[in-house]
């Protein structure tokens, strides 16, 4: 099958430290080509892929300083992507709604993934595309939102092999918060636990500049270099040092989360997560299994030890089973099956017979 994947630009492929939406997509282009697909991944030049790389900017956008309107490549990407359509099969995207009027000029399977939650006024316009093709990330991601065309949902994989297994957290103990540092993701509240409890708490991850304030004055001040501790944007293996060397991942988010993949990563180390009863947290971790969930911040503070009494087994095995790689893109490649099947019913055609078999 011809496949365009469709990445953001802010990020390149693989992101070199925090960007969820970018792995997820390094991952499926990687193993569709192993798979024997024959992909063109869309995203930044500094990406790094084995699949065909089309690209409108040297570099991901969030390294370009001198870039003023970020939208302009965006929409030059999506145009070049549609200008190459007739070369592919399918188009799946990864963009959000930019990418919706483009659906219309493709005279191919097109899939959109969701990635996020949607805004009041992002309603509005998917309303307007609700029978495009669309991907959720978990079923929770769907509550709240328009009447879409959902082709079925899609949980996000990780390498198993690439997150090793730490059977005892490191001495002397630790909680961790990984993410972006937003009141989204609730930074406040993990170091509001580690003060209220005396834990000694390792954040990692980066400071948008629409967070730069929020960073600044609210979180800044707290960080003290001993019992909370920044330690910046990671690399990947500073991450899995981080996460599954302790104790807990704390998770105090405050919005519905669609997915939250520093769960199961934190998880495939065998570290237990602490999180709050938001989006998709109850269809990612077992309650009192491979994590706590919870629904204020006195019940975190109330789970830490017993979560430390969680076998850190049982979490790795939950992403084995249920979120590697080869699980996501087994899911993806029913839906491009199912997204072109009704691709030839609408048109009456494909423009490769073969894609459906293949």
């Amino acid at each position: 099958m011809r496949i365009a994947q469709v990445a953001p630009l802010a990020e390149r492929v693989p992101p070199p430290g925090y960007g969820g939406i970018e792995l997820v997509v390094s991952h499926l282009t990687e193993e569709l080509v192993r798979r024997g697909h024959e992909v063109t991944l869309f995203a930044s030049g500094d990406s790094q892929t084995r699949a065909k790389l089309e690209s409108v900017v040297p570099r991901a956008l969030r390294l370009e300083p001198t870039v003023k309107e970020p939208g302009v490549y965006e929409m030059l990407q999506l145009r070049r992507v549609a200008e190459m359509a007739s070369e592919f099969d399918l188009v799946h995207f990864h963009n959000g709604y930019l990418a919706l009027q483009f659906s219309d000029l493709m005279k191919c399977g097109v899939v959109h993934t969701l990635h996020g939650n949607f805004t009041a006024e992002a309603r509005l316009l998917y309303q307007q595309y609700r029978n495009l093709g669309y991907i959720s990330i978990s079923n929770s991601q769907r509550e709240g939102g328009p009447e879409l065309n959902y082709i079925r949902t899609v949980y996000n994989g990780i390498s198993i092999d690439a997150y090793p297994f730490v059977e005892k957290p490191q001495d002397p103990p630790y909680l961790a918060f990984l993410g972006r540092l937003s009141p989204e993701k609730g930074i406040q509240h993990a170091i509001a636990i580690a003060k209220q409890t005396g834990w000694h708490l390792k954040i990692a991850g980066k400071v948008d500049p629409v967070d730069r304030k929020f960073y600044d004055r609210e979180i800044a001040p707290l960080i003290d270099g001993e019992q909370i501790e920044y330690l910046g944007e990671t690399t990947h293996q500073e991450k899995v040092e981080l996460l599954g060397n302790a104790v807990a991942t704390l998770f105090p988010i405050t919005w519905r989360e669609p997915f939250g993949l520093v769960t199961i990563e934190s998880m495939c180390t065998g570290t237990p997560v602490i999180a709050m009863n938001l989006g998709a947290v109850p269809e990612i971790i077992l309650d009192r299994k491979t994590g706590i969930i919870c629904n204020s911040i006195e019940e975190m503070i109330a789970a830490i030890p017993t979560a430390e009494q969680l076998n850190r087994q049982i979490c790795r095995n939950l992403v084995q089973n249920h979120f590697s790689i080869a699980k996501m893109v087994d899911g993806y490649e029913a839906a491009y099956q199912k997204v072109l099947a009704s691709s030839m019913n609408r048109n009456g055609y494909v423009k490769n017979p073969m894609a459906i078999a293949s």
